[in-house]
């Protein structure tokens, strides 16, 4: 390999497994990173890609390459870290994946906090309906509601929280039993796009299905402020929907926890390491900080 602008579109296509991915990324055009792929292959004299109308997969030779690669970037990375002397404010771009209902309801606030204390750095919040893929570098480090039972990651638990069954106010103080909850429509997640077994929160309490579902965590909790029906909402988002009063709160009272989850290679990173201890002190703090505030 030529050097690092020839390992960073490598490695940029590897992640993404498209070159139209992959162009963003690198502030490239993708009829670029494609001549600059077929280059690098056309040096090597060998394929890195198997190409096909799906995109750009490893070959075994590809995926070698990769590991080496990633090992080359974050030895970079920490001598980078070395030079600036990051034992001050911490600065430069930092990526964390995370579910909706963190994204939506924690991580605004967390993340003005840290950036208020280190203005130089950038935050980037990635909410997706799915497991963050951190093998692809989709993130830096990603919250999870389950721990990852596989792949060359560290996971630390963050924090519990709470979540009870909710609705408008005029809903809920119809709703002084278990019965009660077969007269009212069901608001949750789409069955079949529920992506971890930690959010199948609604169980035998939905014995009539799902009446108005979302992928969304935020677009469930605006359901539920529209009056939809009754659903489980985090507490820590009730703070946000003064509309919404818990019920049955002895009878239906779920935990769940949050974890942080990051490469292990990126653990020898001052820079990710300080960020980390920081993100998960002030999810924990501003948990409890939201819970407190619910009735």
């Amino acid at each position: 390999m030529s050097g690092w602008d020839d390992m960073r579109v490598f490695l940029a296509v590897a992640r993404t497994e498209s070159l139209s991915r992959a162009a963003p990324v690198l502030r490239m055009d993708a009829a670029t990173v494609g001549r600059r792929i077929a280059r690098l292959e056309e040096g090597l004299g060998a394929a890195l890609f198997v190409k096909s109308p799906q995109g750009y997969a490893l070959t075994d030779l590809g995926m070698r390459m990769r590991e080496h690669a990633e090992q080359a970037e974050a030895a970079l990375l920490r001598a980078n870290e070395e030079v600036r002397g990051d034992q001050g404010e911490l600065s430069g771009q930092i990526r964390i994946g995370a579910p909706d209902g963190a994204a939506n309801y924690l991580l605004p606030q967390v993340c003005a906090a840290i950036r208020k204390e280190n203005p130089d750095l950038e935050i980037q919040i990635l909410a997706l309906p799915r497991v963050v893929n951190l093998s692809k570098r989709e993130a830096d480090m990603a919250i999870t509601v389950s721990p990852p039972q596989a792949g060359r990651l560290s996971v630390k638990k963050v924090s519990d929280y709470k979540l009870h069954l909710s609705a408008r106010s005029e809903i809920a103080d119809l709703i002084t039993k278990r019965a009660d909850l077969t007269d009212h429509p069901m608001v949750g997640y789409i069955p079949d796009m529920i992506f971890d077994k930690e959010l199948d929160y609604l169980g035998e309490l939905a014995t009539s299905g799902v009446q108005q579902a979302s992928n969304s965590v935020a677009v469930q909790v605006a359901s539920l402020r529209a009056g939809a029906g009754i659903g489980i909402v985090h507490d820590f988002a009730l703070p946000f929907a003064p509309e919404l009063k818990r019920v049955l709160t002895e009878e239906v009272s779920l935990v769940r926890s949050f974890y942080l989850v990051r490469h292990q290679s990126d653990l020898t990173s001052d820079r990710l390491n300080r960020f980390a201890g920081l993100l998960s002190e002030h999810i924990h703090a501003e948990i409890v900080r939201l819970e407190g505030l619910v009735a």
